[in-house]
């Protein structure tokens, strides 16, 4: 029986405090019942002896605490799930978005789901195909990987998410794909346009969508990646399907658990966020994987907009420590109308190694993707010298570099965001490419492969 008490004393803002209370658990779902009949909604936040502080979903206007009645509903807070979630939006709660009829779940899940076994993990190997060059060819993503976009404010990481959720799929005839799409703390413009792009795309029928606008309670955006990702893991290891989670921008979520802290009057820690921000990230991002005996897996690209562009934020530094590598958008290039503005060098796929080479994606990957960030950053310095000691200063192979930068940018990173390769077609183009050097400068690359893929061909790309 579930016990309702009519000792709400405090209300400041979102947070409410109920005495008297007992056998009440951190984040137990509360429902606070007004004489009208208007309930609303909340967590529990902390405990303190016969004290419980909640944290509403809904504002706390209008509420009056003389006869408001709380009551404690014994769980967290649990998404019910089902395969009839594909092709549905829901909000930050796992409420239906989209006028769809609510969900008869399966099963129900607490959304803060159950930490993996690190003996069950089971080891990313597996190549997933992007379509995009910039990625597979030379960060290639990895089933069960974590792989974080670093984006800016302004840059088009909103388009790069919707390409990624679009034209991702796993190489394999009878492999099962899903998309799960978390948008937190977006506006509605932006949320409209993941909704009509999935759908003109087709892309909303492998795919689940939780959409949090800015304008809804910080609490939810807490809960918007946590209601993905226990979508993922129903779908990836109850259903077997192999599952991409996207959520955009991790950079509000960690904006509301501040939000969250600094209402509980936490001790802050850097920059004023709360000290545990660490560990709840890896709380999420360590969601990702794959286990042994498990068809399914999950593999996460969290993306990010790195305040005043800076990488050693709270929020980008401590994603880069949980996390397999991260992808890294470039204002230089994006100026330059190179999209998507992909900067390789700094970019980085831990797993990388992993999921490429003969029966994943071809012989040749690792040898041309190591020729290609050579030849890239020899041709960026070659440019950089010529800029400041002139193009005298520079040796025929060096502007030959150079021109090779010139071509990489124009030719391979910038396929814009409607084009979809797979992973032949960005091989073939990184030879093509590579043709513009001398033979002598492929030193990377073995004699066998340079006499199979470029023979004695002189054709060079057309700029």
């Amino acid at each position: 029986m579930l016990k309702e008490y009519n000792t709400v004393r405090e209300i400041v803002g979102p947070l409410m405090l109920v005495e008297g209370v007992e056998g009440v658990k951190y984040n137990e779902l509360v429902e606070i019942r007004q004489k009208d009949g208007d309930t609303r909604s909340g967590k529990v936040l902390e405990v303190n002896g016969d004290k419980a502080l909640v944290q509403l979903f809904e504002p706390s206007q209008g509420i009056e605490m003389a006869t408001a009645k709380a009551r404690f509903l014994g769980h967290g807070i649990e998404l019910g799930v089902s395969e009839d979630m594909l092709g549905r939006v829901f909000d930050g709660m796992g409420r239906p978005r989209d006028g769809g009829a609510p969900i008869i779940p399966d099963m129900k899940l607490d959304i803060n789901g159950q930490p993996i076994n690190p003996v069950a993990r089971d080891y990313p190997n597996e190549f997933i195909q992007t379509g995009i060059s910039a990625i597979d060819g030379l960060n290639t993503l990895v089933r069960g990987q974590k792989l974080p976009v670093f984006s800016m404010s302004g840059m088009p990481h909103a388009e790069l998410a919707a390409q990624i959720a679009r034209q991702a799929r796993v190489l394999g005839k009878d492999e099962k794909f899903a998309v799960v799409f978390a948008a937190v703390g977006i506006t509605f413009e932006e949320a409209d346009f993941f909704i009509s792009d999935f759908r003109k795309t087709g892309a909303i029928e492998r795919a689940v969508m939780f959409i949090n606008l800015a304008n809804d309670p910080a609490v939810e955006r807490i809960s918007t990646p946590r209601m993905a990702l226990t979508a993922a893991e129903y779908l990836a290891f109850e259903k077997d399907m192999h599952v991409l989670v996207i959520t955009t921008d991790i950079t509000n979520y960690a904006e509301a658990l501040r939000e969250v802290s600094a209402a509980r009057k936490e001790v802050p820690g850097r920059r004023g966020y709360p000290g545990y921000m660490y560990t709840d990230l890896a709380g999420m991002y360590e969601r990702a994987g794959r286990i042994v005996g498990k068809k399914g897996s999950i593999t996460q690209i969290p993306i990010l907009t790195m305040p005043e562009d800076d990488k050693t934020h709270p929020i980008p530094d401590l994603t880069g420590y949980i996390t397999e590598g991260q992808i890294i958008i470039s204002r230089e290039l994006y100026k330059k109308g190179i999209v998507p503005p992909i900067d390789v060098l700094p970019s980085l796929s831990r797993l990388k190694d992993k999921g490429i080479g003969k029966g994943k994606t071809r012989e040749d990957h690792a040898d041309t993707m190591n020729q290609l960030f050579s030849a890239y950053a020899q041709g960026k310095e070659a440019k950089e010298l010529s800029s400041i000691l002139g193009d005298a200063a520079l040796t025929d192979t060096d502007k030959k570099f150079a021109k090779f930068a010139d071509e990489f940018e124009k030719l391979y990173i910038s396929q814009g965001f409607e084009t979809n390769r797979s992973i032949e077609e960005t091989l073939d183009l990184g030879w093509t490419l590579l043709k513009l050097l001398p033979k002598s400068e492929l030193k990377r690359i073995r004699d066998e492969y340079i006499e199979k893929y470029l023979g004695d061909k002189e054709d060079t790309p057309e700029g």
